[in-house]
């Protein structure tokens, strides 16, 4: 019997989840056994490591609520104050419900970032060391730890839905399974590339530094602002390949896609066309497949 015990600092609320084994499946059906037993420790490691950043989220409130306060100030003071001076014509909705988008990437943004964070503290602790202990793959761990970022911040996007009424939407339930569905890929993603960067620094420090530079940039070329119209050609060009700009565009879309009237100006443009809303969805899911895909070979090596 084999067990995986992951623990969470006291300073996140301690939990302990224990992943036991099978054994190793020997006799007559070995081979079958062993595969089964091995599939089962690792999906047990994958909700070890789930289940360690649930308790994390429940045990820092302050924190949680810290980072809501971030987009929902933006949302409604910034908002509220340019949709006095930005006339509804020139977006085709008012400022607030064009907002909204952006502000729902921000808010899934940050928990998804801090999980490729916590991979270095982690490593630089050696908490990553333990772990590697366990008879589950490397490529594992990094699914347990891409699984529990996804679910953290697309759970802190969902209270966000709640302001959906203040911005002039309705509360839709399909609005709102599309929207939660969209936070999803978003988060996906966007959770795939802090890993893949996490695994090749070392520092913390390096990783906030590029975050600075990196990160600023593409959530300006994201439309969640101001329209992508409005940006100079080279910029217009550059927003197409921005993945966070694929995100708010397809939030964006979803909302058009459920409330009559509710299409802003058109956001990411390829040769001058929109794509299609399931291209982009594809597209967003790809990009962080091969992340995460280029970030398990990298997490595979010997350190």
């Amino acid at each position: 019997m084999t067990d995986l015990t992951v623990k969470t600092p006291r300073t996140t609320g301690t939990a302990v989840s224990r992943v036991s084994g099978d054994g190793d499946g020997r006799g007559s059906d070995g081979g079958g056994r062993g595969r089964a037993a091995r599939l089962r420790r690792e999906l047990r490691a994958i909700h070890a490591l789930v289940h360690r950043d649930l308790l994390r989220l429940a045990g820092q409130r302050t924190h949680t609520a810290l980072m809501l306060l971030h987009p929902v100030l933006y949302l409604l003071v910034l908002g509220g104050g340019l949709a006095a001076l930005i006339p509804r014509s020139s977006l085709g909705v008012g400022y607030q419900t064009y907002l909204f988008p952006g502000m729902l990437m921000m808010t899934v943004q940050t928990p998804a970032i801090m999980v490729g964070i916590r991979l270095i503290t982690d490593r630089q602790s050696g908490y990553v060391r333990e772990l590697l202990m366990a008879p589950v793959g490397r490529t594992t761990l990094l699914l347990g730890h891409c699984a529990g970022g996804t679910l953290t911040a697309t759970a802190q996007g969902a209270v966000l839905l709640g302001l959906v009424g203040t911005v002039g939407l309705p509360y839709d339930p399909l609005l709102l399974v599309l929207l939660l569905g969209g936070m999803v890929l978003a988060s996906f993603t966007i959770t795939a590339l802090a890993l893949t960067l996490a695994v090749s620094l070392r520092r913390a420090e390096t990783f906030h530094t590029l975050l600075g530079v990196v990160m600023m940039p593409l959530l300006f070329l994201s439309g969640g602002f101001f329209p992508l119209g409005a940006l100079p050609g080279w910029a217009h060009a550059v927003a197409g390949a921005n993945p966070l700009a694929l995100a708010v565009d397809l939030l964006r879309r979803c909302i058009a896609y459920q409330v009559p009237g509710g299409q802003a100006e058109t956001g990411v443009e390829w040769d001058g066309r929109q794509p299609p809303l399931p291209l982009e969805a594809g597209l967003l899911l790809s990009v962080g497949a091969v992340a995460l895909f280029w970030a398990a070979r990298r997490f595979n090596r010997p350190d």
